[in-house]
């Protein structure tokens, strides 16, 4: 943890990770907090469902046009606006369902604040970057984030839950309010205005970089179609989850230390990969995590289906089967994320144009959530005919298949830059790519 700790007492990288941290808790808590909100008050998870897809496919939507500008124009002309934006027009939102508005009125209020969204995280990492020199430092900084990120998934709907006991639009407001006050603290600070140039290394906002198409290169690509596979796998493995609290446990509520369990193995992967000094090259090691994040869903659907001891089948479930056997396999199964994660970020970090890091790293996010909303709509079908544990091993299906195409994918990896080795030793000088 002396890497995390000497990155964190610098206050050009503390100030911005805290207020990048609460510009992004609204990515859990926002949809969340729709669906609670329009089924509070209409009574209906239809329309609940409809304003929360909207927001989701328009924020994945606007995310590289933002990544976009970001590169051309700098952060805090872009996300300072933005912010403010994308926060009023939720609060606009609350506040038109709480008034009883139409749905027409409700859907347009969703989209355009999902179209508004502002792609902080890879705001933060470009930001990192300009301010952290030696790439060992850089390196473990983009650990934490990713870190952080997954405590953003428990945090998040942890705070929603504290304020439900608030007026209706109170969760949703709240929620408005710390992306405007945390998107805006964030473009305020010094890293945000270092990373104003394309890149964040001081490169001229105005050249051939900025013409390049980050996707029309084979190795950004690649990197995009993982993540989406990877992805597809989380949403079937997030509808398995919750099912296996109702359907297996019987505990509707657990459901939040299932999350937990996998989330804190996610954690704990992370750091440890962000605090290593490896060597060889890092596109060889996403394969390596993919595989034995598939291996952790499969275990999970064996768990289900009573392959590692005698049980009895009720309905598509094993009875006995209890906490002490699931959250072990799931926090194990969790190691492997984070690194995944990890690694695919710094794939597109070195396969993109120097001028497009910013748009680069948003299709990365746009691959993600597209992914997860697939993978949501693919898991709630298989566990609806065949129980969790078919959920389960959908997920390891998809995640086999990201592996493959991250097996494939070395070549074109190698020959645009993601070749490059980690050294053992700091640097001061990133190697031309």
């Amino acid at each position: 943890m002396g890497r995390y700790l000497q990155i964190l007492r610098r206050r050009d990288v503390r100030w911005p990770f805290l207020a990048a941290y609460l510009a992004r808790l609204p990515i859990s808590m926002a949809p969340l907090g729709m669906v609670l909100l329009v089924q509070g008050e209409r009574g209906s998870y239809a329309s609940a469902g409809i304003v929360t897809g909207l927001f989701a496919v328009s924020s994945a939507a606007g995310a590289p046009v933002w990544g976009r500008l970001l590169d051309r124009f700098g952060q805090p002309l872009v996300l300072g606006p933005l912010c403010s934006a994308s926060g009023l027009l939720l609060a606009g939102f609350a506040v038109s369902v709480v008034l009883g508005r139409g749905d027409g009125e409700l859907c347009v209020l969703a989209t355009a604040s999902g179209l508004t969204f502002p792609p902080v995280s890879a705001a933060t990492r470009v930001a990192l970057r300009s301010v952290l020199t030696q790439e060992l430092d850089r390196r473990a900084a983009y650990a934490l984030d990713t870190v952080a990120v997954e405590t953003i998934f428990m945090g998040g709907p942890l705070l929603l839950s504290l304020l439900l006991t608030a007026p209706a639009a109170v969760p949703l407001l709240v929620t408005s309010a710390l992306l405007a006050v945390g998107g805006t603290s964030y473009a305020m600070t010094g890293a945000a205005r270092r990373a104003g140039a394309a890149g964040g290394d001081g490169s001229a906002r105005r050249g051939p970089d900025l013409g390049r198409w980050p996707l029309r290169l084979p190795g950004v690509m690649l990197v995009v179609l993982v993540s989406v596979l990877m992805a597809v796998g989380f949403g079937q493995c997030d509808v398995s989850i919750a099912a296996t609290a109702e359907e297996t446990l019987g505990h509707r509520e657990q459901v939040g230390w299932l999350f937990a369990s996998i989330a804190g193995g996610s954690a704990l992967g992370g750091l440890w990969y962000g605090s290593r000094a490896w060597t060889g090259p890092e596109r060889r090691r996403l394969p390596v995590a993919l595989a034995l994040f598939c291996t952790g869903l499969v275990a999970l659907a064996s768990v289900l289906a009573g392959w590692w001891y005698p049980g009895q089948r009720v309905g598509h479930v094993v009875a006995g089967i209890g906490m002490e056997r699931l959250a072990p396999v799931l926090f194990c199964t969790g190691l492997c994320i984070s690194p995944a994660l990890i690694i695919q970020a710094n794939l597109v970090e070195e396969l993109s144009p120097p001028g497009r890091l910013s748009e680069g790293q948003a299709w990365l996010a746009t691959g993600f959530t597209s992914g997860g909303a697939a993978g949501t709509a693919i898991g709630g079908w298989a566990v609806e005919t065949a129980g969790p544990g078919r959920g389960f091993l959908g997920a390891a299906l998809a995640v086999l298949v990201g592996a493959l195409v991250a097996v494939l994918a070395q070549p074109f990896w190698a020959r645009g830059g993601g070749h490059r080795t980690l050294p053992a030793q700091p640097r001061t000088k990133r190697r031309a790519t």
